[in-house]
């Protein structure tokens, strides 16, 4: 296929994306390729699409966004047998070097030699082909939509929270952030088997979804004082572990206040600014822990599993779809539209 061409959605700079046609990649000897079915819109793609850069990573050059993909493998390299053509598979999309140390310890999450898609400058997947490393590559069971292979990637930000927070279905989450990160991460804690969710946003659409998906008590922060509702719910009790989503730094700062003594606050928001106050005599006295989550690590298997259970049904987060023809709608949508989007799926096989 190395001489056909596909579409493919380019960002060339802030705010400025166009529709190509660029030559569909060539798989290499362990590597698939993949005709993408349906791939989402995350956070950090609307942010490279609006500001051009996240922290040290620059668009310096023509880029293509998109990293939470599902599809099709429709040809693969003669060093792959992990995976066939027609398979249905999730990918995973940082490609690590299996050789270092925290690849052979199992935290790969963390290797320095990372290749993530959307990443500058590293090539995204909203296209209607990619290419990967066949081991990144999940099949999918039969009755799992392509939809749930793609919300597997934000799916797993959550699930990895939990592994980190220890959560067990014994203790009372609370999940500050009520975006796809953090509806997800409540979904993940039902994955855990905790019975007892609580959230906070201030944006009424997310309140009232994350009620659909189970959450028992939902707080606008802007309006109570989040504490004291969770005391007066949990008879005093409170939680025993916050996953906090949202990067506000207020949100980020009260988790040491908020959570019960000896409880656990997992950090996955990333806030605007690189340093937050933090009330450490509390965080001392309280004897509390505390994890920060660096995307996932040996997540997609154990998703997979628990979501065939049926215990969850995570398209819930799913609120707009689109071609990839209408990728620049889709994407001003998600940057300017936060109060009636959650995530907005693209299907690059899909016609107008």
């Amino acid at each position: 296929m190395g001489t056909d061409m596909m579409t493919a959605a380019v960002l060339n700079k802030p705010l400025d994306m166009e529709l190509m046609q660029v030559p569909i990649p060539n798989p290499k000897e362990d590597e698939a390729l993949v005709r993408v079915y349906c791939i989402g819109i995350c956070g950090s793609d609307v942010h490279y699409y609006e500001h051009g850069k996240i922290g040290r990573y620059v668009v310096e050059s023509p880029l293509i966004l998109g990293h939470e993909l599902a599809g099709e493998v429709v040809q693969v390299g003669n060093q792959v047998s992990h995976v066939a053509v027609g398979d249905r598979v999730a990918v995973e999309p940082g490609v690590t070097c299996g050789r270092c140390a925290y690849c052979k310890s199992g935290r790969y999450n963390l290797c320095p030699d990372v290749v993530f898609m959307a990443t500058p400058p590293v090539n995204g997947a909203w296209a209607e082909y990619v290419t990967i490393r066949s081991d990144f590559l999940f099949k999918l069971p039969d009755g799992m939509s392509f939809e749930q292979g793609a919300l597997l990637e934000p799916l797993s930000v959550g699930m990895h929270a939990m592994k980190r927070g220890r959560v067990s279905p014994a203790d009372r989450v609370l999940v500050t952030g009520l975006g796809p990160i953090g509806l997800l991460a409540a979904q993940a804690a039902q994955l855990y088997g905790v019975g007892e969710i609580y959230g906070s946003d201030v944006v009424p659409f997310r309140q009232q979804l994350a009620k659909e998906i189970g959450v028992k008590g939902v707080f606008d922060p802007s309006k109570e004082n989040v504490k004291e509702r969770i005391e007066q719910l949990t008879e005093g009790e409170g939680v025993d572990v916050i996953v906090e989503t949202s990067g506000n730094a207020r949100a980020i700062s009260d988790a040491v206040t908020t959570v019960k003594r000896g409880g656990r606050i997992v950090f996955v928001g990333l806030p605007a600014q690189d340093e937050i106050s933090i009330h450490m005599n509390q965080l001392i006295d309280a004897e509390l822990d505390v994890y920060g989550v660096f995307r996932y690590a040996n997540t997609y298997p154990a998703a997979i599993q628990a979501l065939q259970q049926g215990k969850v049904d995570i398209e819930q987060v799913i609120t707009h779809r689109y071609p990839l023809s209408r990728i620049k709608e889709a994407v001003e949508m998600a940057r300017t539209q936060k109060d009636t989007s959650i995530k907005i799926m693209i299907y690059p096989q899909m016609k107008d």
